[in-house]
């Protein structure tokens, strides 16, 4: 029969963080646009299946150990315990300290670690095996995400216990997988001609980047919204503060590019620059006004800009760490100044801010710390990233036996394919008069020339896919 309602559940807050939870499970897929669209044109499924999958696995494991490592009460400071292993104990109870059922702060919960493992895949994207990924984010979901987040949320974690303030994530979610996306990517090596690519690759498709981030600020409504955990004035604010954020960061982002390079801003710069804002303001959505918010948007994507035209010798593909790692840095520590409880502006003094800081760089040594040992320890047992012939070629045919454009016209105008098409007829013309006559007989066979050319273009075409698919095994 229909499972009785909890006793003193608060259904606007159920139906809010129901839709937030929905919302953030739309990030990722939005994510995966936003990277898809930025990378190499032969690269574009193998990026976007990384957060496909970080999607699937991620859940698996929340449920299994991820969510009772994080949330347990009976393991103190550090880590939780195991009394909620396959979610059991959350039926028909509320959470602590909320009018929600536990299940559904479960689920909310684990769309937050979907999208956290995913983030990572931005710096080592066109280079790192699929399936190395696969299993450096499952241990890294259990290992590192879960007890960050039992600091930051769970019961008797000790950044709580501190007192620093994490509204929605930006020392749980962006500074841990941007530290991790920094050390991972050291570690795996820059890709192939990397300097070159830095100057010439451009994105292959902008529309999709525009796309990935329009459903990335939309699912930041739940993302922030939804942290409230419940319909009302909280989460409110929180919505206004996201989205005057991102307006603040992206027009700030706009303005620095122009000044900078002396022409309008670049799409993908400005998208970009919003997602800064997205970043910056997450730690403290809840907690400052929304004046603050416009000021922490524009003031640390001023801050955050500089480091993207950085160019450490570390090769980071997307500029995760930049975007996610400095904005949350800075998020956190602006909350410390900007928020209306203890902030420095307010009269709060130090302390905040302090905390702050301190829980953000614990984070960023543990995660660096973690990420290495994680690296080494697969490396040992399996290769991390693909040969130089396999990344040359594009993975996603190496690593999944497809290709998400034709051979031909993909982005190519009507004229161009006619050019392609004739000089692909003229080479193979000339290949068959390069032929012994016995032979040229045997391959003409009465044809017209251009059912030869057909025939002949077919043939290679068949070829080329069978290439594609072996190089699977």
């Amino acid at each position: 029969g229909r499972a009785m309602a909890p006793e003193g559940m608060s259904p606007p807050d159920v139906a809010w963080v129901l839709t937030s939870s929905a919302l953030v499970l739309l990030m990722t897929p939005g994510l995966a646009f936003f990277y898809g669209g930025l990378v190499q044109g032969t690269n574009v499924l193998n990026t976007m299946m990384m957060s496909i999958m970080s999607m699937g696995m991620t859940a698996v494991l929340w449920l299994f150990v991820g969510f009772s490592l994080a949330f347990g009460s009976g393991g103190g400071a550090f880590i939780g315990d195991f009394s909620h292993v396959g979610l059991s104990g959350l039926e028909s109870v509320l959470w602590t300290e909320t009018k929600l059922p536990a299940m559904l702060f479960a689920i909310f919960q684990m769309t937050f670690a979907m999208i956290a493992s995913a983030i990572i895949s931005g710096a080592v994207v066109e280079r790192m095996r699929f399936s190395a990924y696969v299993c450096f984010t499952c241990l890294w979901s259990v290992l590192v995400y879960a007890p960050v987040c039992h600091w930051t949320w769970g019961p008797g974690g000790w950044i709580d216990e501190l007192g620093a303030k994490d509204f929605a994530g930006g020392i749980v979610v962006h500074e841990s997988t941007a530290v991790s996306a920094l050390v991972l990517a050291g570690l795996l090596g820059p890709r192939l001609d990397c300097g070159r690519r830095v100057q010439e690759k451009q994105p292959h498709n902008v529309p999709f980047a525009i796309l990935g981030a329009s459903l990335l600020w939309f699912g930041w409504s739940g993302f922030n919204g939804g942290s409230a955990l419940a319909a009302d004035d909280t989460a409110v604010l929180a919505l206004m503060n996201t989205y005057q954020s991102a307006a603040a960061s992206l027009v700030t982002w706009a303005l620095l590019e122009r000044l900078q390079h002396r022409h309008a801003s670049s799409a993908s710069g400005m998208v970009t620059g919003a997602i800064v804002g997205l970043v910056i303001i997450t730690p403290a959505a809840g907690f400052v006004t929304p004046l603050g918010a416009v000021a922490m948007g524009a003031v640390g994507t001023a801050l955050v800009y500089p480091t993207f035209q950085l160019r450490l010798r570390v090769d980071d593909t997307l500029d995760a760490f930049p975007c996610h790692g400095v904005g949350s840095f800075v998020g956190a520590c602006f909350t410390g100044l900007f928020a209306k409880e203890g902030g420095l502006l307010y009269g709060g003094g130090w302390k905040l801010l302090g905390v702050q800081v301190l829980a953000a760089v614990a984070v960023a040594i543990y995660t660096a710390v973690v990420t290495a040992a994680i690296f080494f320890v697969l490396s040992r047992f399996m290769a991390m990233r693909v040969t130089e012939d396999d990344e040359s070629a594009g993975l996603d045919c190496v690593c999944h036996g497809e290709k998400a454009y034709g051979e031909q016209g993909a982005g190519r105008s009507k004229s161009d394919l006619v050019s392609v098409e004739k000089s692909s007829g003229e080479e193979v013309m000339a290949d068959l008069e390069a032929q012994p006559f016995s032979v040229r007989s045997v391959l003409w066979q009465g044809k017209s020339e251009s059912q030869f050319v057909s025939s002949q273009a077919a043939t290679s075409q068949g070829k080329s896919s069978l290439r594609c698919h072996s190089s699977l095994f």
